[in-house]
């Protein structure tokens, strides 16, 4: 697998993304992994006396398709995930595709650091969440 891109070569305003479609299944592997086994995810009687009315897909599940785009796609493989904001802005329901985008925002070259805004939109272009992620771009290989 290619390495990432170093410090020096990423570019203020440079953008990548993926896109998933997010299933019941998800959810429940994901309660299942994870421990969190909110009813509001996985049981629809439930869900559907909440505010949204039917399962919601767990926000933290969401929230790591921006890690997929930074550990594989930009700066991509071998960046160091160092700390992440999220601001959930609308539920994400089964059956959404979700497109996570991550924009270079700052380059912090003498600490080998970028700061990257992290935003999820799903298929009508809504925001669902908004946040930023700082990242340690892989060294150049000797």
């Amino acid at each position: 697998m290619q390495q990432g891109k170093t410090i020096d070569q990423l570019e203020i305003g440079e953008k990548a993304s993926m896109r998933k479609t997010f299933t019941e299944s998800d959810a429940y592997r994901f309660a299942q992994i994870s421990g969190d086994t909110n009813p509001l995810h996985i049981d629809k009687e439930y869900a559907s006396e909440s505010l949204f009315k039917e399962p919601v897909v767990h926000g933290m599940l969401t929230a790591g398709l921006i890690s997929a785009v930074i550990g594989t796609r930009l700066p991509g493989v071998g960046t160091i995930y160092l700390s992440q904001s999220l601001r959930f802005t609308a539920p994400v329901k089964f059956g959404d595709t979700i497109e996570a985008e991550v924009e270079v925002v700052a380059k912090l070259e003498e600490k080998n650091r970028a700061r990257l805004r992290t935003i999820c939109r799903n298929q009508g272009g809504q925001t669902v969440i908004d946040g930023e992620a700082l990242v340690m771009p892989p060294r150049k290989s000797s």
